[in-house]
């Protein structure tokens, strides 16, 4: 039903709007602090996760209730802004308010050293950048979602160049708008292609539409590139490596947790609720372009000593993981499995709610181990779970759930979409009964590499001794960034112990989706996705029995030893001056991965002489696709830059000559 904003009685997107307007006058209000840095940290940001907040309500409201419309008095004279709320446009927002009340509660001490001026420029473009992911997911015409995702694109590139001196950042940011900018062309073209002529850019006229196969796959495909651009799926990933660990942590948590997920939310709306028709080779091709994108981010993930760089490239492995799921749910829904195709797609929504969480936390974890120590690379790092135990304990947690180990959350989806994977044999094509248990086999390859590469990132981090004697002085993070992680870490928790209610929830969202939802042959306590004696799960369960081991054990061990503590030395095999330098370094610990996988890297290494008194090594892994794809561009678009820039000579009667050959030219051409 189509509404205007009435004064009473105010509808879901219409309360969803209003957070979206209080966000635009939270951001331009943050100008008119610049004096006052108190304020903004202590008003604008704690405000702004507030609507936070209202969003995941919102969320929710939405997904038990029915849809709602509105059309807003703004835009173009013949393009208003036309508004909708359904099941699916209300799960992602129930997944960005989530994260990014977390995430704005941590950001309110975390901005705490920025001078006034700045701040004020970085609240106007942080909660314009909330605004617009939004506005995004309300849209309901091609106008409100371009102008929404361009938004979104200018908000994030201005956050990620808040430290634009620095050479390096100002470059990543150029990349990440040029590849956003590649991606929104496709875009308007998807939109062009789905209006089919009709001069009518609502989301409802593109839903009556009857398309061919052809023109339908020409969308799809659109999409597909437009979508994956800004999801980084490969080989338009390129940009991401770059960007996150370019933006301040909070902002990194941001596009990582929530703005990769605009772009899922996209294809899903174009997919399964724009287009009238799905075609059986979409899927497959979506399986495979995820599952090349998930085993190409955690291989790089395994090898860098960055551990911002580290998180993007992990954050390029779940979104392959996501588009798999997605393109597994193509499969199932075009050979008329809906109920296979209800299961994975339940658990492609439950890993991105997932996703948001533990990997939310984990950037900010980072962000305050960079706030106290001032360092990135892991190699100079280490033993500061002595001298920041909060954050480690925290971060943990997001590494434990992001490694998929129950009972947190990355365990539940990563369970659910092997269960499908398992389903496959009954497909109609023979030839995806042979290649799809490859496909299940990749996915759980990438998820022990996933467990690998946490392994390293907390264990290089946080254990051990010391690297450098300065990291003694570190400082543990302040109370609001606790509470903000305490939020994320807190949703990882019960994400994990609570699958069927959540799913219960998510159940609207397939049935828009697909038809069907997903059935669970359990009860409240345990999760059995096809049968209990086929597979099930009961994560409290789970955790209960954990509790109860430790427990005993804990009791056994204290009547054992009579409460005594005996405090020793570790074992130092043999050798009593053991130092940090003794330890796994970042580098070493991604050797064997280096080493198997060196077909897909550039591998860049400086050795040192043996006469060298002053010993250096260096040694980086780099993207190969980078110089096979994307050097040889740059390199053309230089030369073309230097070719035009000729013309440019600085005298004017060179430029009386070009402005009278093309008037010559123009009037011989409109003679013919």
């Amino acid at each position: 039903m189509m509404e205007t904003f009435p004064l009473l009685s105010p509808s879901p997107v219409q309360w969803a709007w209003g957070v979206v307007l209080f966000w635009l006058v939270l951001g331009f209000a943050s100008l008119l602090l610049q004096g006052s840095q108190r304020l903004l940290i202590r008003l604008v940001f704690p405000l702004g996760a507030l609507g936070a907040l209202g969003v995941a309500g919102i969320g929710v409201a939405g997904l038990i209730g029915p849809a709602s419309s509105a059309v807003l008095p703004i835009g173009l004279p013949d393009l208003l802004f036309h508004l909708r709320l359904d099941a699916l446009s209300a799960f992602f927002l129930l997944l960005l308010g989530g994260a990014a009340f977390g995430i704005t509660v941590y950001a309110s001490g975390y901005f705490k050293s920025l001078a006034a001026g700045p701040l004020a420029l970085l609240a106007l473009w942080y909660h314009l950048f909330l605004a617009g992911m939004v506005t995004v997911m309300l849209a309901n015409d091609a106008y409100a979602f371009m102008v929404a995702w361009e938004v979104m694109a200018l908000a994030s590139y201005f956050l990620v160049t808040t430290d634009h001196k620095i050479p390096e950042i100002r470059s990543a940011g150029f990349l990440y708008l040029l590849i956003a900018h590649i991606g929104a062309v496709a875009l308007l073209l998807t939109f062009g292609v789905l209006q089919g002529g009709h001069g009518d850019y609502t989301f409802d006229t593109m839903r009556t539409a009857e398309m061919t196969p052809f023109w339908a796959s020409a969308a799809f495909l659109l999409a597909l590139f437009g979508f994956g651009a800004k999801a980084g799926l490969v080989p338009m990933h390129v940009w991401l490596p770059e960007a996150h660990p370019a933006a301040p942590s909070p902002v990194s948590a941001l596009m990582s947790g929530v703005m990769l997920k605009t772009a899922i939310y996209g294809l899903l709306r174009v997919t399964f609720d724009l287009l009238n028709v799905q075609i059986d080779w979409w899927g497959t091709l979506a399986l495979a372009l995820g599952l090349v994108t998930a085993l190409y981010g955690v291989i790089f993930a395994a090898v860098q000593s960055d551990m911002k760089r580290l998180l993007a490239w992990s954050s390029i492995e779940n979104i392959g993981v996501i588009i798999a799921a997605f393109g597994l749910t193509l499969i199932f829904y075009t050979d008329g499995k809906g109920a296979l195709a209800a299961l994975s797609l339940t658990a492609l929504l439950y890993h991105a709610l997932n996703h948001a969480f533990f990997k939310g936390l984990l950037f900010v974890g980072t962000g305050s181990v960079l706030h106290a120590t001032g360092v990135r690379q892991m190699g100079l790092l280490g033993g500061l779970m002595r001298f920041m135990p909060w954050t480690a304990w925290l971060t943990l947690v997001g590494a434990l759930a992001i490694a998929g180990l129950p009972p947190l959350n990355g365990f539940v989806s990563e369970w659910l979409l092997l269960q499908a994977f398992l389903l496959t044999p009954g497909l109609s094509h023979p030839y995806l009964n042979m290649v799809i248990p490859v496909a299940a086999a990749t996915v759980a390859l990438a998820a022990a590499l996933a467990a690998y590469v946490m392994v390293k990132f907390f264990g290089v981090i946080f254990l051990g001794q010391p690297r450098d004697p300065a990291l003694h002085e570190a400082h543990e993070a302040g109370w609001r960034e606790r509470l903000g992680m305490l939020w994320l870490a807190a949703g990882c928790v019960l994400l994990g112990l609570f699958p069927v209610q959540m799913i219960g929830w998510l159940s609207p969202v397939a049935r828009l989706l697909v038809g069907e939802t997903m059935a669970n042959n359990g009860n409240w306590l345990v999760l059995a996705p096809v049968s209990a004696e086929r597979a099930s799960y009961s994560p409290l369960i789970f955790f209960a029995v954990v509790l109860a081991v430790l427990l005993l054990i804990y009791l056994w061990v204290r009547r054992v030893y009579h409460g005594r503590v005996r405090r020793s030395a570790p074992w130092d095999c043999g050798y009593p001056e053991q130092d940090a330098r003794m330890q796994d370094s970042a580098e070493g610990f991604g050797q064997p991965i280096r080493q198997i996988f060196e077909i897909f890297m550039r591998v860049e290494r400086e050795t040192p002489d043996p006469f060298d008194r002053k010993p250096h090594y260096r040694g980086a892994s780099l993207d190969k696709l980078w110089f096979i794809l994307y050097e040889p561009i740059a390199r053309l678009t230089n030369w073309l830059s230097e070719q035009a820039g000729r013309l440019q000579h600085g005298r004017i009667q060179w430029y009386l000559i070009y402005s009278f050959a093309t008037l010559i030219f123009l009037l011989v051409f409109t003679t013919r």
